[in-house]
C-alpha cells in the first residue's frame, strides 16, 4: 500500500516528536529503534523509510526538543512584562516541575555530556540549537551592548542548567530541592547584575 507524501510527513513528525520525548528521558543511546517504531504503530522495518541512520533520528529529536524550549521561552517573554521576563524564565527552568519531568523539559541537562562524546555532525547540530537558546535568553536582557547581554546570558544558562543537572542527580528530596533554591538564587543573582548596574548608572 502506497502512503500519500502528507501521510508519510505526519508519520515522520510523530516518530520524531515520540524519540524528542524518549530522548531526553533515557538519553542519546536509551532509544530502542524497535521500541519506538512499535510505539508510534509502525514496523522497525520502517524506520529507514523516514531516517537514513539512528544518528539523523537523534539529531532531528533533539532540535524538536530544543525548538520547544525556544517557542516556550519567547511565549513566556512575550506575555511578561519586559523587567520580569529573566527572571519569569529562570523561576520556571530551575523548578521541582521542570526537575521531575525531563521527558517534556531542557534537552541539554539530559543530553548535553552525551552529545559531547557524539559525532561532529551532531555535535555541530546540538551548538547550533545551543547558540539559539543563548540568543533568546540574551534578548531578556535589555540595554546592554549584545556581546554583553550574550555573556551574561551563557553564564545565567550554565547556572540554570547545571543546577537541574545536580537536582536530578540528588533525586527529589531535601538536598534536591536545596540545589534547587541555591541554583535559583545563583542564576536570578545573575539575572539582576544589568538591571543594578543600569540603576547605578542613572543615580550617578
Amino acid at each position: 500500500m502506497r502512503y500519500s507524501k502528507e501521510h508519510k510527513q505526519e508519520t515522520h513528525a510523530r516518530i520524531v516528536k515520540k524519540a524528542s520525548v524518549r530522548l531526553r528521558e533515557k538519553g542519546a543511546h536509551g532509544i530502542g529503534v524497535a521500541d519506538l517504531m512499535k510505539e508510534a504503530g509502525l514496523t522497525h522495518g520502517g524506520f529507514y523509510a523516514h531516517f537514513d541512520s539512528r544518528e539523523a533520528l537523534v539529531i532531528e529529536a533533539f532540535a524538536y526538543a530544543m525548538d520547544r524550549s525556544i517557542e516556550h521561552w519567547r511565549k513566556m517573554a512575550a506575555e511578561t512584562p519586559p523587567e520580569k521576563r529573566l527572571s519569569t524564565i529562570v523561576d520556571a527552568y530551575v523548578s521541582a516541575v521542570h526537575r521531575d519531568d525531563p521527558g517534556r523539559g531542557c534537552a541539554v541537562p539530559t543530553l548535553g555530556a552525551e552529545i559531547a562524546r557524539e559525532s561532529a555532525k551532531t555535535r555541530r547540530a546540538f551548538s547550533a540549537k545551543l547558540d539559539q537558546l543563548i540568543d533568546v535568553m540574551a534578548d531578556q536582557i535589555p540595554d546592554v551592548p549584545r556581546k554583553t547581554a550574550r555573556r551574561q546570558a551563557m553564564g545565567t544558562l550554565a547556572t540554570m542548567m547545571g543546577t537541574l543537572v545536580m537536582s536530578r542527580a540528588a533525586g527529589s528530596g531535601e538536598l534536591s530541592d536545596e540545589i534547587l533554591a541555591s541554583g535559583r538564587e545563583a542564576a536570578l543573582s545573575r539575572a539582576a547584575k544589568p538591571a543594578a548596574k543600569k540603576a547605578r548608572a542613572k543615580v550617578n
